[in-house]
């Protein structure tokens, strides 16, 4: 059985895309630079430490753990941050548990309030293709009828039920809409009680 070429394209493209680095990168790593930038992305340690172990082990080079660690440490307070466990969280991204006992609460913080609104976001995201959904089989039940269908009845009522669901799932819309509303006030109040002071 002959693979087509695309597939073969995809999946070289998808395994490049899991290696941390390439073997030029290795070659020339400044590990300590390296970790810096992990942990300014929250990578958590192990995995990623591993990731470029196993990347440079195939290029030749062996990771520098002690450099890399001492980097990472120094990257965390950066992303350790209220805000960005704010900009984290809105963007639906899992947070692995690395921040250090005195920045976790303040990260949390905002995180867990990012992560209320992305939540809110996709189910208002959900009820939407619902909707969509159904008025699409509504269209398609008044398309049979315009052909003279012989089961009209059936067919008006299908209809007012699919209505009556519409009708309910706009409602709770509207409650996601309000609480999103609020959630995103508190965002603001938020970002607001962490802006820089200006000198």
């Amino acid at each position: 059985m002959r693979i087509p070429t695309a597939l073969i394209l995809i999946a070289c493209l998808v395994l490049a895309s899991c290696q941390t680095m390439s073997k030029e990168e290795c070659a020339v790593a400044d590990w300590r630079v390296i970790g810096e930038q992990d942990g300014a992305n929250g990578y958590a340690p192990q995995d990623r430490f591993a990731s470029h172990v196993k990347a440079c082990t195939k290029a030749g080079v062996t990771a520098d753990q002690t450099l890399w660690y001492q980097g990472y440490q120094q990257g965390l307070p950066r992303y350790c941050t209220p805000l960005n466990g704010l900009s984290v969280g809105s963007q639906g991204k899992a947070y692995a548990n690395v921040c250090p006992l005195e920045l976790e609460p303040g990260f949390r913080e905002g995180y867990d309030l990012g992560r209320l609104q992305h939540q809110k976001k996709s189910q208002l995201g959900s009820l939407q293709s619902r909707i969509r959904g159904i008025e699409q089989d509504i269209r398609d039940d008044e398309t049979l009828i315009s052909a003279g269908t012989d089961d009209r009845r059936t067919i008006e009522r299908r209809i007012d039920d699919n209505r009556w669901k519409i009708r309910d799932l706009e409602r709770d819309m509207g409650r996601l809409q309000s609480d999103l509303r609020r959630i995103e006030r508190d965002m603001d109040d938020f970002r607001y009680s962490y802006a820089p002071v200006s000198q």
